[in-house]
């Protein structure tokens, strides 16, 4: 290969390299992952509130829609309502979880 010109080196270098398909997270780790940053953000202060985050174009889930439509304070749209919510028990838990709603962000882990 020393007396091969650079071009044809590298060509032939890459040739002999076995390319692999990069392995996708599990989406139980992803899910535990989001948990655990969401968590440690609310801990640090209050979450953007929902319709906040509404507006700035995050889809919001069933159930944090009923609550941004409830005659309740900001305070209480800021909270972090995946923490109680099933679907964060089974994307965490399972990588395949029976859960379809829009929206929701353990829903998109098993998609992708």
């Amino acid at each position: 290969m020393a007396n091969l010109p650079e071009e044809e080196f590298i060509e032939k270098l890459a040739g002999e390299v076995d390319l692999i398909e990069p392995e996708r997270a599990p989406a139980s780790l992803k899910a535990r992952i989001y948990s655990s940053l969401v968590q440690r953000e609310a801990e640090e202060g209050p979450l953007a509130s929902l319709s906040d985050s509404k507006a700035d174009g995050n889809p919001l889930c069933v159930f944090e829609q009923l609550v941004e439509i409830a005659p309740v304070g900001e305070s209480v749209k800021s909270l972090n309502f995946c923490r109680i919510c099933h679907a964060r028990l089974l994307g965490e838990n399972f990588e395949h979880p029976p859960i379809y709603w829009g929206g929701c962000p353990y829903v998109r882990f098993k998609n992708s």
